[in-house]
């Protein structure tokens, strides 16, 4: 059931189409089984697997890895402030810049599906929007302050708000996960390290400003 549920998601990326949950239950019996979908669906797109989301609830885990779709994708649920890492082929960070993690669903029942069924679908990922790059350095993380503005929607200002309070705090679990079967990374690869103050609900056209204090804004926008 594993395979049918990758060549389903596949098929529900290259199509737009949506999955009911109660359809695939016990298809993802654990993590083991949602890794493996998500890699088997990676495959069949052809990812590059150069980009990828990692997260931890906190510095001591759980973990969470899931690649990333290499375009932006449509029909959003939300999207999430994020700094995303360039890493070295060590997993090290080399540079850094502000990221928009868009949110969306193959599951007809979006974030409400089962959590190792979300789990297999690359963690609700639906693409992400990289600012410009520069060098990584330490910054006082837990009191970093930032800035979320949407069309129509409140100016959202929160100081810190990362769950590690330090976004390469997931780089050693995530390198873990990646080599995991005897692979290698590619230097370059990008990380997005875990949203900062949870999911903000958009649908539709996405377009607005990310400010973090030390990184500057980022003007973003992507059809949906």
């Amino acid at each position: 059931m594993t395979e049918a549920l990758i060549q389903a998601l596949a098929t529900c990326h290259r199509d737009g189409t949506r999955l009911r949950a109660a359809d695939w239950a016990g298809a993802v019996r654990d993590e083991a089984d949602a890794y493996a979908v998500q890699d088997g669906v990676a495959r069949a797109l052809g990812w590059p697997l150069d980009r990828w989301k990692s997260g931890g609830a906190s510095a001591q885990g759980p973990f969470s890895h899931s690649p990333v779709n290499p375009v932006a994708g449509t029909a959003l649920l939300g999207v999430e402030a994020e700094v995303a890492l360039r890493v070295g082929a060590d997993g090290s960070p080399e540079a850094m810049c502000i990221a928009v993690e868009l949110v969306a669903s193959r599951w007809a029942e979006g974030l409400d599906a089962p959590a190792l069924l979300r789990m297999a679908d690359f963690q609700s990922n639906a693409g992400l929007l990289l600012g410009p790059w520069q060098p990584w350095r330490a910054l006082d993380w837990a009191n970093v302050a930032w800035r979320l503005a949407m069309p129509g929607q409140p100016e959202i200002v929160r100081t810190g708000g990362h769950s590690l309070a330090d976004p390469a705090g997931v780089l050693p679990a995530w390198l873990k996960h990646a080599t995991r079967n005897g692979g290698t990374i590619k230097p370059g690869t990008v990380v997005t390290t875990g949203a900062w103050g949870g999911l903000h609900a958009w649908t539709g056209p996405v377009r607005g400003t990310l400010a973090f204090e030390g990184l500057g804004e980022f003007a973003f926008s992507a059809a949906a």
